[in-house]
């Protein structure tokens, strides 16, 4: 008997192997079907990242071309018997400080070169100090030194104009200021040490500021000024896609829902531009007035555009949610307002688009910008609503009890188990089933969830419910004309600001196209921790 149930065993065993073993052939055929793949993918990945900024590609050249020059330090021998071994902090230099835009490199730079040389300074002056007295009171002044010098700069760090400017400046200033005060109680001739060094940071800054300044240099101002035209842009192909999407003929099922969807893309770079917009004008204040086109950058004024613009995408926002909300007004009565509401989009993103070339071509605004257009649109969707009263201002009790029981037989039919003794032609029916229900929770304790159909019902009640999707996408609309006037003036104080050339006939002709900028600047280089 034994003998059968080894037997038993050793072929469920074999068995396990055999799922064991065909499991493992088949995870080692998925990964040599990934590694074939992993060539394609980093290829398109690397095609399409240069694809679409260019500017990455030429970043990516000079940052390989200063750490080549840098490197001749340590490679020539004449200069390395010059600077020595210090060399190293020139490329260490060049690593941290050099940007993709001139604006962040002349930032970094300044910073670092300000922060050693007052860290070195000091520095001498409490070495000068200490060397004065005895050993055991030079070890006291020192340790007193660092706490102070230390808990003062930290502290600074906390005042909102030194922590937006120079933050990465004192934090070297305090790495430089205790490597040199502590290890000059130890380390002899630290102060050649600290010269030797000070210079190969100047190196490695100088070179960095040639690169980002004469070698095909990106401007932060003008990745500014290009971003605000974009966002312009995507805001007036987000309204009028809104429009055309809601009153299309297609079915939901027939809509396509991918990731990729063209209206949120267009308001998107809009609600996450608040960072972005603040780092870009901060780098911007640093950069010399390289463009023949403004007396002086103003960066304050891109911010507050951006800060208005993107009120004015929360609206569009709501306006991409009422395509698809629970609650649908018939296809019947929108196309009743098709065509006032899409011409009024229309003549909304005309207008950002009109605001988007004045800026992109830096000049004022046209006189008709605001045209005669907008208005008559306004006009015709104010005729359109009056012409149908009953859908907003209320119907009769015979439509809204008809309403009510369509929405009692759809729920009939989606829970068959689900039945209406009667289907009443008032308010009354919904009260009756809603008594119902209570009865029937109470008889069956275990049944804790809520029917679907019942919120539906209460929705469809009301008299002109079918009219509320429909009257909540049209106020949208006349909401954005509201906002519009902000956005023409920001954009106006703008042009004042920023010497803008007047209007002249025929300019709206004209488009000086610029560079779309990537969707997101920050990431055209990566993050550098301090250093030094």
């Amino acid at each position: 008997m034994f003998p059968k149930v080894h037997a038993g065993m050793e072929m469920d065993m074999d068995k396990d192997c055999g799922k064991t073993g065909g499991n493992g052939e088949k995870r080692v055929q998925i990964f040599v079907d990934r590694m074939k793949r992993f060539p394609a993918l980093v290829w398109s990945t690397v095609w399409t990242v240069g694809r679409d900024d260019p500017r990455r590609v030429i970043h990516a050249l000079k940052v390989g071309l200063s750490l080549t020059l840098v490197s001749l330090l340590y490679l020539i021998q004449p200069l390395f018997a010059g600077v020595g071994e210090n060399a190293i902090w020139a490329v260490m230099t060049v690593v941290v400080v050099l940007e993709f835009t001139a604006g962040a490199t002349l930032c970094k730079g300044l910073n670092r070169g300000l922060g050693t040389l007052l860290a070195g300074s000091l520095a001498f002056f409490i070495q000068y100090i200490a060397t004065e007295s005895g050993r055991t009171f030079r070890a006291v002044f020192i340790g007193a030194a660092v706490f102070l010098i230390g808990a003062t700069a930290t502290y600074m760090r906390f005042f909102p104009y030194i922590r937006k400017n120079y933050d990465y400046g004192i934090v070297i200033f305090l790495l430089t200021f205790n490597l040199i005060t502590v290890s000059s109680y130890r380390v002899q001739h630290v102060l050649k040490i600290a010269h030797e060094r000070f210079y190969t940071i100047a190196i490695g800054c100088g070179i960095c500021l040639l690169m980002s300044l004469l070698v095909f240099p990106n401007w932060s101002g003008e990745e500014l000024h290009n971003s605000s035209v974009f966002k312009l842009e995507g805001l007036a192909r987000a309204i009028e896609a809104c429009a055309n999407e809601y009153f299309s003929e297609e079915t939901d099922a027939d809509q396509d829902k991918s990731i990729e969807d063209p209206i949120y893309k267009g308001y998107k770079a809009v609600l996450d531009s608040k960072s972005q917009d603040e780092t870009m004008a901060l780098h911007a204040s640093w950069e010399p007035r390289h463009s023949r086109h403004c007396y002086r950058f103003p960066w304050q004024r891109y911010v507050k555009l951006g800060n208005v613009l993107r009120h004015f995408g929360y609206t569009v926002v709501a306006l991409h949610g009422c395509i698809g909300t629970e609650i649908q007004t018939p296809r019947s009565v929108r196309l009743l307002f098709k065509d006032p509401c899409i011409r009024l989009a229309g003549e909304v993103s005309k207008a950002l688009m009109e605001l988007a070339n004045s800026i992109r071509n830096r000049r004022h605004c046209s006189p008709e910008i605001l045209s005669d257009h907008l208005h008559e649109a306004l006009q015709d969707l104010n005729t359109a609503i009056k012409s149908q009263p009953r859908l907003f201002l209320g119907s009769n009790s015979n439509q809204a009890t008809n309403m009510l029981a369509l929405a009692a037989a759809h729920a009939t039919q989606q829970k068959p188990g689900v039945s209406l003794s009667s289907v009443k032609t008032d308010s009354s029916a919904l009260l009756k089933w809603k008594t119902k229900g209570a009865t029937e929770q109470a008889k069956e304790p275990e049944r804790k969830f809520l029917r679907p159909q019942l919120s539906k019902i209460a929705i469809t009640s009301l008299e002109f419910s079918e009219a509320l999707p429909f009257a909540a996408f049209a106020s949208l609309l006349v909401e954005m004309v509201a906002k519009l006037d902000h956005v023409i003036e920001e954009v106006e104080e703008l042009g004042r600001i920023a010497c803008f050339k007047e209007y002249e006939h025929g300019d709206e002709n004209i488009v000086v196209t610029c560079e779309r900028p990537p969707v997101n600047p920050l990431q055209n280089h990566l993050p550098s921790h301090a250093a030094d």
